[in-house]
């Protein structure tokens, strides 16, 4: 007996929802996945008619169907922005050379230009070098500020306005884990928003907020989307990792669980008696910092005078010598995880 989708019931059945459980044909899938992300934009009001918006690219799957559905949402629903694809190459041989081919791809199948910046070309290491000097513990470190600052580089050199990038609500979920575990209370009040940096010149925001990695995965299939699958060859051995199968354990028991980590997230509120860093700029670079100098200079200054893991240890504070900050293999990085506010976790439920 051939069984009928449950929200059009004329067309067959093709999948069955990780989100919902609905067993749906791929055109209804289609269609309500978009619908929602488009809900999901709407709501949040995370687009103004005549922006310039770069979308965060790697090749992957959720970069990809972020560039492909937020192209058709402009479309379809005439949302006026100016999009552009923003790529970073951090040099990682038989890794990122592969996945950057896929976005060129992608330029042309959406017809969406693509500017690509590299590690070596902004702070003069790849992440291959940077892997040989610091080793793979800690290397996720080194990738993850710096990727963050030649993203919001890369988006000012190109005049946009936001940024979109494709953080799905697994990612969400993970993050959210991770600073409860470390008590990390600046982030744990921020990392539920849709949209950061609105202080700054560069908001981002996650259309995928509510969007479940399955379901991305599906659609790029079914879609026969062009992406990169590879799993990047040094982050087995990142600390997320440990979060992100403790969220597919739950997902595989509860599927609605994963919503309801975000959820939870959302509802904290962060006791007026904790400490906060203040936000300011970093004296060196420019670049937002609660410190005098910011993680990415403090990280690229111990690996360009030898000392890589001085941005890593645990930290009791920054020497000054005539204004330039002085570190030593003791006196390790200030903006470590944690430092400057309260390391005790205060929320009220």
């Amino acid at each position: 007996m051939v069984r009928q989708c449950e929200h059009c019931g004329e067309r067959r059945q093709a999948l069955r929802r990780p989100k919902t459980g609905h067993k749906v044909c791929r055109e209804c899938f289609f269609q309500l996945l978009e619908d929602e992300v488009h809900e999901t934009i709407t709501q949040n009001q995370l687009f103004k008619k005549g922006e310039r918006v770069a979308m965060a690219a790697s090749g992957g799957k959720d970069s990809t169907v972020l560039a492909h559905i937020l192209s058709e949402l402009n479309t379809r629903h005439d949302y006026g922005l100016d999009l552009f694809l923003l790529s970073i190459d951090e040099g990682i041989s038989g890794y990122r050379d592969d996945s950057l081919e896929t976005v060129k791809r992608n330029e042309v199948q959406y017809g969406i230009p693509l500017k690509v910046l590299s590690y070596k070309e902004l702070y003069g290491w790849t992440m291959d070098e940077i892997v040989k000097e610091i080793g793979r513990k800690n290397n996720c470190t080194f990738c993850g500020v710096f990727r963050r600052q030649a993203l919001d580089r890369g988006a000012a050199l190109m005049k946009a306005d936001k940024m979109a990038t494709g953080h799905n609500a697994d990612d969400m979920a993970e993050t959210i884990l991770l600073n409860l575990l470390r008590g990390d209370i600046a982030r744990l009040s921020r990392c539920t928003a849709i949209m950061t940096g609105e202080e700054g010149a560069l908001p981002r925001c996650k259309p995928f907020k509510y969007t479940y990695e399955k379901e991305i995965v599906m659609y790029a299939y079914f879609k026969k989307l062009d992406y990169f699958s590879t799993e990047c060859i040094y982050s087995p051995n990142a600390y997320r990792g440990y979060a992100r199968d403790f969220i597919k354990d739950l997902e595989a028991i509860r599927p609605r669980a994963i919503v309801d980590i975000i959820k939870s997230g959302e509802d904290f509120r962060i006791s007026s008696t904790a400490r906060m860093p203040v936000q300011g700029v970093c004296s060196r670079c420019g670049y937002i910092s609660s410190q005098k100098l910011c993680k990415a200079c403090v990280l690229l200054d111990g690996l360009n005078r030898g000392l890589p893991r001085l941005g890593i240890s645990r930290t009791r504070g920054i020497k000054s010598t005539n204004g330039v900050a002085d570190i030593d293999e003791k006196s390790a990085v200030a903006g470590a995880v944690g430092n400057g506010f309260s390391k005790k976790l205060s929320l009220e439920f």
